[in-house]
């Protein structure tokens, strides 16, 4: 039968698996044009069926080859349901009606090939509790790699293959245990704390110009010992507790219907889209906010004195030789902006998988919708809750790690002793009728510029987050909760040392974020409440 200028062949509806009808429909040729002699131009090749899916117009990221050659080989591996729509369009030469018949039987197909597998695995435990002696065969759902997933990872490892900046620094918080990288973060401030309380500076002051004796140890610094050691740490911890969710549970259900395979490799390619982002991060972290900032801010300072930037542990040494003297106030400060500067880049890869994960429901919950006979509609609210709850969590620590450092810029230049006495008077000076706002020192401050930025960026990944997954239709209140909450930290960052008891809608704020981190939906709510309508936009 010839449709549109190809080779049709009708739904066959009978109990075939999904195998069953690939294979006799790639030999036959289905969906191909017809030669130049009016005659079958052949059977379908993977080349020939990756090249025809990834030209269908509304198929904006294609298909990858070796997806398409597990659908040749005989194995157990199926379809996705995102991939069922285009193999339709083929095998239904693009007629609207045909393609919605290949849709039917392709996803009924699918179930029959999932069901026939449970069964084939159950006989598989049977066999293997009959024979114990007998090591069971291990089948591609086993912990035992299949044949693709063990030449996926020889084509990773080979040596031909590029470095990928994108790929390692996913593997940070994708593989090994969850807690190895917050603890890796932990473990790298623990020890800038030892050497500090080695070499004098843990707890230091200086008597500044105006006869104000100021705490400047580096243990007092709040941008360094809470964001460091808890809300760095706290972040990345959520960060890996979503990805993992993402790639092992959400992404799976809803676009490879139990292939893991299919689904690592295009979570894969969706890290590799951003590469050129990772690495423009990766040089604006290492060159301006290490090395660069390093020189300005403490190095040249330590040589030549100068540069009216606030004293702090890092410049210690020019006022209490004593202590500490510059040649090993260089190298600590070294070590801390190195450890800095590439914590930070973790941070923003973590901002750019968040970003990659809510892109990625979105692209697969507007592929959902164009599949009338497939309804996922619960499963992506679950999902899409589940993710934003992450990415709130994620937003509330990167805004508390912005909000400690502009606090700190801003004790250095202010006229409290220290930095608990500095908000205890202020939040008292609003009870107290008094004005302490202006009575510090004028410093520059490039601390205020870089925890701007964090608060940007995070806040960004927030609201992206937000528009792709909630403002179509009813805009549900756990959002309008946790957007509230965003809102309330990032004035309260705005408004650090602005007013005469600032600290009071500071500590109502950081109070507020806390509980929000443990209760990501400020009470009790549940996916269903949405509603079976909510779509995405």
């Amino acid at each position: 039968m010839i449709k549109n200028g190809k080779i049709f062949l009708p739904p066959p509806g009978d109990e075939s698996d999904f195998k069953e009808i690939f294979k006799r429909l790639a030999a036959a040729g289905a969906g191909r044009p017809l030669g130049k002699d009016g005659f079958p131009a052949g059977p379908w090749t993977p080349e020939l069926l990756a090249e025809a899916i990834s030209q269908i117009d509304s198929n904006r990221i294609g298909v990858d080859l070796r997806t398409v050659q597990l659908w040749f080989q005989e194995n157990e591996k199926g379809i996705s349901a995102a991939n069922i729509r285009w193999l339709a369009r083929v095998f239904g030469c693009d007629d609207p009606a045909a393609t919605s018949e290949w849709q039917m039987e392709l996803s009924a197909a699918q179930s029959r090939l999932s069901a026939k597998r449970r069964e084939w695995k159950r006989a598989g435990s049977s066999v293997a509790q009959e024979i114990p002696d007998t090591a069971p065969a291990a089948t591609f759902d086993d912990e035992t790699d299949s044949p693709a997933e063990l030449k996926r990872d020889t084509d990773a490892k080979g040596p031909g293959r590029r470095f990928s900046l994108a790929r390692k620094s996913e593997a940070f918080f994708s593989h090994g245990s969850p807690l190895n990288l917050p603890a890796s973060v932990f473990a790298g401030m623990t020890a800038l704390g030892f050497l500090s309380y080695i070499i004098g500076i843990h707890n230091v002051t200086y008597e500044r110009a105006d006869g104000l004796v100021k705490q400047v140890g580096f243990l007092w610094a709040a941008n360094w010992t809470l964001d460091f050691m808890v809300f760095l740490p706290l972040f990345f911890f959520f960060v890996i507790e979503l990805l993992v969710f993402w790639k092992s549970e959400g992404r799976r259900k809803l676009a490879a219907q139990g292939d893991q395979v299919e689904s690592d490799d295009a979570w894969l390619r969706n890290v590799d889209a951003s590469s050129y982002t990772y690495w423009s991060v990766f040089l604006i972290c290492l060159l301006f906010a290490g090395l660069f900032q390093w020189i300005g801010v403490s190095l040249i300072p330590l040589m030549k004195g100068g540069g009216n930037y606030a004293m702090d542990w890092g410049k210690i040494a020019l006022v209490r030789p004593e202590i500490i003297s510059v040649p090993e106030t260089v190298v600590f400060t070294g070590l801390a902006y190195l450890y800095m500067c590439l914590v930070f880049y973790l941070f923003f890869a973590g901002l750019i998988l968040l970003y990659t994960v809510v892109h990625d429901l979105w692209r697969i919950g507007d592929g959902l919708k164009k599949l009338p006979h497939v309804d996922h509609q619960q499963e992506f609210n679950e999902a899409g809750l589940t993710v934003m709850r992450g990415v709130f969590r994620c937003t509330v620590s990167g805004v508390l790690v912005a909000i400690w450092m502009k606090v700190q810029s801003s004790y250095l230049a202010s006229s409290g002793e220290n930095i608990v006495a500095w908000l205890v008077g202020d939040m008292s000076s609003m009870f107290q009728g008094r004005d302490d706002v202006s009575t510090g020192f004028r410093y520059r401050m490039p601390t205020h510029y870089s925890s701007l930025l964090i608060v940007i960026s995070t806040c960004f990944v927030f609201l992206y987050g937000s528009i792709r997954l909630g403002l179509e239709g009813r805009f549900h209140a756990p959002l309008w909760k946790m957007s509230a909450v965003v809102a309330l930290l990032v004035v309260s960052y705005l408004l650090i040392d602005a007013f005469a008891g600032f600290s009071t809608l500071l500590a109502i704020s950081v109070l507020v974020a806390l509980y929000g981190l443990f209760d990501p939906g400020l009470g009790r709510w549940r996916a269903s409440e949405l509603g079976n309508n909510q779509s995405v936009s």
